[in-house]
């Protein structure tokens, strides 16, 4: 990065809460300053007394060392000659009480491993990115009407060599990314990787916000991950946690004595289910730290995108507290109006730097506009996780198939709102642990109906409207709940029900990339229509997908009970030969066979509203998606054939229109516009 002495301008937009590169002036930076290498260290800690640089290079005595208040807001600056990367060092703070003690850089950019707690001074190495295709074609190609088909990683549990013994950013550059890329996914979204003390937290309580974890590696390890992604056409999106943060000593707690990034009132700062503490999002420099934050990721790791943790949290002061620590604002509400504001500055200010990014709520509220221009009162997001979509089909899956007739709501009144936000269909980490059961696991029914309730609804979330999110482990059927400390259960392949299922998970995700109606209109009601949603008795819906051009519609039917039907009518929009792109049905998935292996050939017959209906096959606890056969050419008569046909003009050639099922498959990367894999 470059990187610049803070300037008179510079500190007076830290104080404002508008420097929004912060990080090229705060932490520790390799420089030359009057002819001499070394290190310049800035830090802001209003309240301290003295802050001075303690390391291994001065034996931990830090009264050579001390930094140079430089502004009455609290910015702290020097320069140490000499210092080379791999210093490790923290700041020795005085605070205004007479306490002296240690804390890391809040800006640093490396650090070590735990339990080890103190920065590095980073590399100055420049690292050389190849990922220059992508870039431009993220610019080129907007992403709301493109694929998005996310697989969501914990990098210490999706493989490891043993206990504690991690796959490096490196190693997992080869393995995970070709894994993922096989697959058919479009993205990965990983779970926090700033810097974390404690295993257990999954990275959702940080120290480091600008450290990569040394857990995996070092920071250039990791931008070898991400360009390999890049390479292989895949996004990287990542987990990030604004909404509060671990209390541990060396952390941001009492930074410099006194509340420093957290709220002043406890009540407001206090986070009691999570035993962290929440940002004071109404302090300028606490917004220049954050907002900075996620551009650096950007900026310096070449990301795709955020995944904010938590929203709702941050925007109602009494999340999850008990009544005696609830606090109102200046109306008498609960709303946190400071982290509102904080959000709609941090979205304005990513897409001003990257308009390509991709910023994600993870909001379980009910509040309007999340994905709204922030000019119109919305947040400023571009997506929105789905949680109402999510918990709906969950419990309507885990009900027995012969009662799901009294709650067929809960499959259909999402599309009530579907379109209100721009929406991500997710099934996390979060519903596969603390007892949940995986998805496998929560389906009901004996071994064989597990299996195929658990295809219907995948089928039915990448036929839904919306993009797509699926933890590890879901596309092979995990059995077990996810254990953040052991690596997910690829021993489950010496099993055949698996294997297939895995099959299925790969067949489904490439027609996703393979079919524009299930992505290219993803947003308006364009893109979808109802057949049938009120077949409560038999548990049946049935819907259109429509892509931007009529020929690319699809017709969706689900079954959730295990009863098959022949001869099932149902209305088409449009009459023709109707082929079945899959059944989840199919033997080669582990199902019974009740497929549709011919065409399926319309009737003159009004039905569901329609003027054209079709009989077909309704698996099982099961999904047929189908889509009309382009008409073929009539044959010509004799007649016809002994009349004189035009030439085509010279250097024209003739065309003929084939099938879209005819022939080679497209290919499912070039065909959607993701740049070829680099080999």
């Amino acid at each position: 990065m470059t990187a610049t002495l803070i300037s008179e301008h510079d500190q007076y937009l830290f104080h404002q809460g508008k420097l929004f590169q912060s990080y090229r002036q705060l932490g520790a930076h390799l420089r030359q300053e009057e002819g001499r290498p070394g290190v310049r260290f800035t830090v802001w800690a209003p309240n301290a007394a003295a802050v001075k640089v303690s390391g291994d290079f001065n034996g931990w005595d830090a009264s050579g060392h001390p930094l140079v208040r430089i502004s009455a807001n609290g910015l702290w600056s020097g320069f140490i000659p000499e210092l080379e990367p791999g210093a490790i060092y923290k700041y020795e703070i005085t605070s205004r009480h007479g306490h002296t003690f240690l804390k890391a850089d809040p800006y640093a950019f490396a650090s070590e491993l735990r339990p080890r707690t103190a920065s590095v001074i980073p590399s100055g190495e420049t690292f050389r990115w190849t990922d220059r295709k992508w870039l431009q074609a993220k610019k080129r190609r907007p992403i709301y009407g493109r694929p998005m088909n996310i697989y969501e990683v914990h990098l210490g549990s999706w493989k490891f060599h043993g206990p504690e013994d991690f796959y490096t950013y490196e190693e997992l550059a080869d393995q995970l990314v070709d894994y993922v890329a096989e697959m058919g996914y479009t993205h990965i979204e990983l779970l926090p990787v700033a810097e974390h003390p404690f295993d257990g937290s999954w990275g959702y309580q940080i120290t480091g916000y600008y450290s990569v974890t040394r857990r995996y590696g070092t920071p250039e390890q990791f931008k070898i991950l991400v360009n390999r992604c890049h390479e292989k056409g895949i996004g990287v999106i990542l987990d990030w946690v604004p909404g509060h943060f671990c209390k541990d000593a060396h952390g941001l707690r009492l930074f410099d004595g006194d509340p420093c990034y957290e709220y002043a009132d406890p009540n407001k700062a206090e986070k009691p289910l999570w035993g962290t503490l929440s940002f004071d999002f109404g302090r300028p420099e606490v917004r220049s730290f954050l907002i900075s934050n996620a551009l650096f990721w950007f900026d310096e790791y070449h990301v795709d995108g955020i995944r904010v943790d938590a929203v709702a949290s941050m925007m109602n002061y009494n999340f999850d507290k008990p009544r005696s620590m609830w606090t109102y604002n200046a109306d008498g509400g609960s709303e946190n109006r400071e982290a509102i504001s904080f959000l709609q500055t941090l979205n304005e200010a990513v897409f001003a730097f990257f308009p390509e990014a991709l910023m994600i709520a993870e909001d379980s509220s009910d509040r309007p506009g999340v994905t709204a221009p922030t000019y119109s009162g919305g947040l400023g997001f571009n997506y929105k996780w789905n949680m109402g979509w999510m918990n709906d089909i969950l419990r309507y899956m885990q009900k027995e198939p012969s009662d799901r007739r009294h709650h067929h709501n809960l499959i259909t009144f999402s599309l009530m709102y579907a379109f209100n936000e721009n929406f991500i269909l997710p099934f996390s980490h979060d519903e596969v642990v603390h007892g949940k059961r995986s998805l496998l696991n929560k389906m009901p029914g004996d071994y064989w109906q597990k299996f195929a309730n658990y295809r219907a609804l995948l089928a039915y979330l990448i036929a839904h409207p919306g993009k797509k999110l699926l933890f590890m482990g879901g596309e092979f059927a995990q059995f077990i709940e996810w254990k953040d400390r052991d690596q997910l259960d690829w021993l489950l392949f010496d099993y055949e029900m698996h294997r297939q299922f895995h099959g299925f998970a790969k067949r489904l995700n490439a027609l996703y990339l393979e079919e524009p109606a299930l992505w290219e209109q993803d947003h308006g009601y364009e893109g979808f229509e109802w057949i049938d949603a009120d077949n409560a008795e038999q548990s049946l819906i049935s819907f259109v997908r429509r892509g931007k051009k009529r020929k690319d519609d699809l017709v969706v039917i689900l079954n959730f009970t295990p009863a098959t039907y022949h001869g099932y009518r149902v209305g088409v929009p449009a009459k023709g030969d109707y082929a079945e792109l899959l059944n989840t049905d199919d033997t080669s998935f582990g199902g019974s066979g009740q497929v549709n292996g011919l065409p399926v050939r319309t009737e003159a017959k009004p039905f569901h509203g329609r003027k054209h209906s079709m009989e077909l096959t309704i698996p099982p606890l099961g999904a047929v998606i189908l889509k009309r056969l382009a008409p073929l050419k009539r044959k010509r008569t004799d007649a016809e054939e002994a009349k004189p046909t035009a030439e085509p003009p010279t250097g024209t050639a003739s065309r003929t229109r084939k099938s879209p099922l005819a022939g080679k498959r497209v290919s499912t990367r070039k065909s959607i516009g993701l740049p070829d894999p680099i080999q």
